[in-house]
C-alpha cells in the first residue's frame, strides 16, 4: 500500500505527458497513475458520471479534484514554481495539450474539464483502489 495523498491522472500513451508526470516525483506523497488504468477510469466515472480525457489530480485529504486548467496551475505551486509559471500554464493549457497531443500523435484533445470540484462520496469510495494503483515512478510510454 503506498503512502500517498494525492494521485496525478494523465495521458500514459503520450510520452511527454509520462515525462512530466516523472519529473513531478520529486512532490512528496503524490503518486502518478495513466488515464488508461482500470483504477483510473473507475474513478472519474464514479467522480464525473463520464471518464473525461483530461488531467486530473486527486487529493483525498482536502476533498478536491482538479481538472485541465486547475490540476495544471495545482501541479506548478505544489512543484515549487514561481505564481508566473502556474498562471502560465493554466492560462495556456488548451494550446500546450494541443501542440503536445500534435508532437505525440494523439489523435484526440483534452475534454473541457478545468475546475477545481469538491471529491463526491462515490468517487471517494474507489480512494484505496487509485492510490494502491499508482506509482511514484511513472513509465514513459
Amino acid at each position: 500500500m503506498s503512502a500517498f495523498d494525492a494521485v496525478l491522472i494523465y495521458d500514459g500513451e503520450c510520452p511527454y505527458c509520462s515525462i512530466a508526470a516523472k519529473a513531478l516525483e520529486a512532490v512528496d506523497e503524490l503518486g502518478a497513475l495513466s488515464w488508461y488504468d482500470e483504477a483510473a477510469q473507475t474513478f472519474l466515472q464514479a467522480q464525473f458520471g463520464a471518464t473525461p480525457f483530461a488531467m486530473v489530480l486527486v487529493d483525498e485529504p482536502s476533498g478536491r479534484v482538479y481538472a485541465g486548467r486547475a490540476a495544471a496551475k495545482e501541479l506548478a505551486d505544489r512543484a515549487g514554481m514561481p505564481g508566473i509559471v502556474g498562471s502560465l500554464v493554466r492560462d495556456n493549457y488548451e494550446g500546450i495539450a494541443a501542440a503536445v497531443g500534435l508532437a505525440s500523435g494523439r489523435g484526440r484533445d483534452p475534454d473541457p474539464v478545468h475546475e477545481t470540484y469538491r471529491l463526491e462520496e462515490t468517487a471517494r469510495e474507489t480512494w484505496p483502489a487509485l492510490r494502491d494503483a499508482a506509482s511514484g515512478e511513472p513509465v514513459p510510454a
